[in-house]
């Protein structure tokens, strides 16, 4: 024991200048709350509204159904349509009201690297949680994308004789605070959608 008393000074010395705070012990309300969170998130990021704009293909989907969008139409090289086919040439900045066709302020696709259609919730909360394919955002870059973004909150709001995305976008952005609060929590690998 006389042989290891000098280590406990040097441990404290090395602890004490050390950058970064040990992290916290998980706190098992928290991560339940974090966990019921993402499972609202997700029930949302999945609904039609969403999904539409984040294919895993080259071509947006519209209505509840996900009907490939008419007429045919395909991403382009940025997300915004093709030449002479751009999504603005019909999308404007707000709906246009007489002739149905949707519209918000940068209307667009999703890149590719952002669709979730087809993949489990384990799946989705990686990529959401991953800068390489959640558009480059950090956590709090998303919560702001999805509390603020006003394509984000074309879902809630889509226009006469749509169905809205499940509650609000201020709600979407205070449910992605608390699941990133908690640590982002992702459900285990292969649990079912």
């Amino acid at each position: 024991m006389r042989s290891t008393a000098f280590l406990l000074p040097l441990l404290a010395a090395v602890t004490s200048c050390s950058s970064a705070p040990a992290p916290a012990p998980a706190d098992p309300a928290t991560v339940e709350a974090g966990h019921k969170a993402f499972a609202h998130l997700v029930e949302v990021l999945r609904h039609p509204r969403c999904l539409n704009c984040h294919p895993d293909d080259d071509r947006p989907r519209q209505g509840m159904h996900q009907a490939v969008h008419d007429p045919p139409v395909w991403r382009g090289p940025d997300d915004r349509g093709e030449p002479g086919a751009h999504c603005a040439s019909c999308h404007q900045d707000r709906n246009a009201t007489d002739a149905r066709v949707p519209g918000a302020p940068g209307w667009h696709l999703a890149p590719l690297s952002m669709a979730w259609r087809g993949r489990s919730d384990a799946a989705i909360c990686a990529q959401l949680k991953d800068k390489a394919r959640n558009g480059g955002r950090t956590l709090d870059e998303l919560q702001q994308h999805l509390a603020e973004d006003p394509l984000v909150g074309w879902g809630f709001s889509p226009g006469h004789g749509r169905e809205p995305a499940p509650g609000s976008q201020a709600a979407l952005g205070d449910t992605a605070r608390t699941w990133i609060d908690a640590g982002a929590p992702c459900p285990p690998r292969g649990e079912p959608q």
